[in-house]
């Protein structure tokens, strides 16, 4: 590996003295100075750093492969049947911020027959949203569990055809049956599932339709009420008829660059989007509470993915915003229907530098197994992807240098992420996938690229995080504009596999096939009477192997999408677990003895183990 990027530190060492020994040490002001300062409009970064090469001389992004090494993921979206859809949103050259920032993936079981199905969110075009072409259609790709999948999109009823953007799986009426909300570029579409293979838009009937620009979806019951309530984030108000064209009245400034080349504006000198979080009423309608709940933006700023999770264990979901080019919203649940803004005090809203960054997506997991929840969040080229550390009560440390996570994710541009034990060793690692959002790039030396290749770092012990290389064609040596992707085991082989939406270009499915043999158990929870049905906000401990590890039931997530709602767990070489302890969203807390391991089980509130699926019966191999 070191040969591989040897060329590139040593351009990033030329270019500040302070970089060299980032690698291994966490300086005091974090990232590495910059050659300059970021302009006051476009995208916040760290500054402008030297171009980093890999040993062929290709810039890094797209480069560094190794011809030996482990093999972790291989795409195979080919031979599932995945690139049948393909993703588009606005024109090639990208000369308005809404073509830009692509769609986000859902990983849902929306027919009960225990296998993930996968819903892709697509964009539009100008000639689509005036009615001069036909709109790109969404996919959902139906699980056909040989290791293929069919789009049945439009006979479910859930194309959209509309200007897509984000996704969140949640059973909103307690029916047994996953939901989905997708937000979009004007109206937004709530799909209730019919229990027979097709959904029914009734946004605008639960009163959740808004308009304008909406992204990042998540459900989460902050009330406790036992029923899942919707926050969307905004993220630009954006008029098509006006669009940001520097020099008009949409643009604050004379004219909009990166690194000195004319791009495209945005976001910073646009006027910013509000959030909004719609209180579920129980009755099919939900009631706009943002003000009231203290959650509504008045900042408007840039927002993007949002989280419901248990920041600080007091059994109450919080509620975590990345925006882009603004500070971070971390609220924190009262209990009493009203949120605290902690973003600040939490340590969440700016980097260890004091700065804000260009967040996209946010990761939510316990990485090193202390029963507290971390976030890992990805932004802009020019700067270092941020871990932070939750070191109790919700308060947070920036700590992406100290564990080794930062250094070299800077010249990359980060979307999607997840926290994933890809090897089932009992500890989570990192998986970011990447792609510019400027196509000038690849016009300059800058040593990025507008298609980028995914990052993944294995986790050792909580400790530190070690770079794993990409083995040359492989998934991880997979060259695309990556936007949204989901996470979550599509085979039933314990294996925890991901969904990539490619913006203007067909999905990447990494298939997990790690050789490792180690076991693992999943659990889908459903929730009791007084739980969300399908227990969104519950946490989970399973003792095993010595460790005792953390895994909640999540909505929303990694770029503006949502991942597999089965909660994983890698066991090492155990072959059993002492323990599994369940903080349902009712507060109850229940222990439960699993029969063996290498197995999913269904786990009904009160009632325990109510099913299993063992690996074996799995008809995908390998």
């Amino acid at each position: 590996m070191k040969s591989v990027v040897c060329a590139g530190l040593l351009a990033l060492c030329l270019s500040g003295a302070a970089l060299c020994s980032a690698q291994d040490s966490a300086p005091v002001g974090g990232a590495p100075p910059p050659a300059q300062s970021p302009s006051g409009m476009g995208s916040s970064t760290a500054g402008v750093f030297a171009p980093v090469h890999d040993a062929e001389n290709r810039p890094i992004t797209a480069g560094g492969f190794v011809q030996t090494g482990p093999v972790v993921f291989q795409n195979i979206a080919k031979q599932a049947g995945l690139t049948t859809f393909h993703h588009q949103m606005g024109k090639p050259e990208k000369r308005f911020i809404i073509e830009a920032n692509g769609s986000g993936v859902a990983l849902l079981d929306y027919d009960n027959d225990g296998w993930l199905d996968i819903y892709m969110v697509n964009g539009s075009t100008y000639d689509a949203l005036a009615g001069k072409a036909t709109p790109p259609h969404a996919a959902l790709f139906h699980n056909n569990h040989d290791g293929t999948f069919t789009d049945v999109a439009a006979k479910a009823g859930v194309t959209n055809d509309r200007w897509g953007f984000g996704v969140a799986v949640g059973d909103y009426d307690n029916d047994g049956w996953p939901d989905l909300y997708v937000s979009n570029f004007g109206k937004n579409r709530l799909y209730h599932n019919n229990h027979d293979g097709t959904f029914t838009d009734v946004a605008e009937k639960a009163g959740v339709e808004l308009g304008n620009w909406s992204t990042g979806v998540t459900f989460g019951d902050y009330d406790g009420d036992g029923r899942l309530d919707i926050f969307v984030a905004g993220y630009i108000h954006y008029d098509v008829n006006n669009p940001p064209i520097p020099g008009t009245k949409a643009v604050s400034f004379a004219g909009c660059e990166f690194r000195g080349v004319s791009t495209m504006c945005g976001p910073r000198g646009l006027q910013g989007e509000h959030d909004h979080l719609f209180h579920n009423n129980g009755d099919g309608t939900f009631t706009d509470v943002s003000e009231k709940a203290g959650v509504s933006d008045p900042n408007a700023y840039y927002g993007f993915t949002a989280v419901f999770a248990d920041f600080n264990n007091d059994g109450k979901v919080d509620l975590a915003v990345a925006d882009d080019s603004t500070p971070n919203y971390l609220y924190l649940n009262k209990g009493n229907g009203t949120f605290e803004d902690d973003s600040y005090a939490s340590g969440f809203a700016l980097n260890q530098d004091g700065r804000e960054t260009a967040t996209m997506g946010i990761a939510v997991g316990d990485y090193q197994n202390k029963g507290l929840l971390d976030m890992q969040t990805t932004d802009f080229s020019d700067d270092y992807k941020v871990l932070y550390h939750n070191d109790g009560d919700a308060n947070f440390t920036d700590v992406s240098y100290h564990v080794g996570i930062a250094q070299q994710t800077i010249p990359f541009l980060g979307w999607g992420v997840a926290f994933l034990d890809y090897d089932n060793d009992g500890w989570k690692d990192v998986l970011m996938i990447n792609g510019h959002v400027y196509p000038q790039v690849d016009k300059q030396d800058w040593g990025t690229t507008f298609a980028e290749r995914p990052l993944l770092y294995h986790n050792i012990e909580g400790k530190k995080f070690e770079y794993v290389p990409p083995v040359a064609n492989t998934g991880l040596a997979v060259v695309v504009p990556g936007r949204g992707a989901a996470f979550g085991d599509l085979f039933n082989d314990g294996k925890i596999d991901a969904v990539i939406n490619v913006l203007d270009g067909v999905p990447v499915l990494l298939r997990n096939v790690n050789p490792d043999k180690h076991h693992w158990v999943e659990l889908k929870l459903v929730g009791g009477p007084k739980s969300p049905r399908d227990a969104v906000g519950a946490a989970v401990y399973v003792t095993a192997n010595g460790m005792r590890q953390r895994g909640d039931v999540l909505s929303g997530g990694s770029y503006i999408s949502s991942n597999d709602q089965r909660v994983h767990f890698g066991l090492g070489d155990a072959t059993k677990t002492d323990l599994v302890e369940i903080h349902w969203p009712s507060g109850a807390v229940e222990k439960v003895q699993l029969p063996g391991v290498d197995r999913i089980y269904t786990i009904q509130e009160g009632k325990g183990v109510t099913a299993d699926t063992c690996a074996e019966c799995a008809a995908v191999k390998h």
